[in-house]
């Protein structure tokens, strides 16, 4: 395994720039404020290293799922976080780090967090770059360069969801997290029909 120092941080670089506007890092955002940062952060960065994996040996794979599909798995996902979001529980004023009786326990979170990245990256655009990136930089170089920024995205979303949930009233950052993932479900479904009828 030969690995490439500037083709680590080419991935690197471009990864993390492609994704920092990306849906999956408002929704990490979204997921860190009401449930486990730890536990979203390695759910999100299991599915990301599944897709790196995917892309860089297998790139055209993400050819064969139609488009539409994808998109209309993501919104049915992104819709379900924004419903456990806004549904809320009781008595979790207090408690932000043990959370209410929505989502709580490593394995629900890590799962909600992995499935929510792990469909909505389908066919993404840094999934594409990482594809296009290894054909010419090297597979491992790319693929640790990759996983390194997504992972990263991630981390920097979840740490502002825990800024943001210690200065604000956990209710209201409930609501907002739940909007947050309504309007992404709503930018997938959206996708979903541009995609059936574009």
């Amino acid at each position: 395994m030969h690995l490439d120092l500037l083709a680590i941080l080419t991935a690197f670089g471009l990864i993390f720039l492609a994704e920092l506007p990306d849906k999956t890092m408002f929704a990490s955002l979204a997921m860190g404020t009401r449930m486990r940062p730890l536990y979203v952060w390695l759910g999100t960065s299991s599915a990301f290293v599944v897709h790196v994996a995917i892309a860089v040996g297998a790139g055209s794979l993400i050819g064969l799922l139609p488009d539409w599909i994808v998109k209309l798995v993501s919104a049915a996902l992104f819709g379900f976080g924004a419903f456990m979001l806004l549904r809320g529980g009781d008595g979790d004023d207090e408690s932000d780090d043990s959370g209410g009786k929505t989502v709580t326990g490593f394995l629900p979170v890590y799962s909600t967090a992995f499935m929510a990245v792990f469909i909505s990256e389908w066919g993404d655009l840094t999934q594409i770059t990482t594809a296009n990136l290894a054909a010419s930089n090297g597979t491992w170089s790319t693929a640790i360069g990759s996983a390194a920024a997504l992972m990263s995205v991630s981390a920097l979303a979840l740490l502002a969801g825990r800024f943001i949930a210690k200065r604000v009233p956990l209710k209201t950052v409930q609501r907002i997290g739940g909007v947050c993932m309504l309007g992404l479900a709503v930018w997938s479904l959206v996708e979903a029909v541009t995609a059936v009828t574009g």
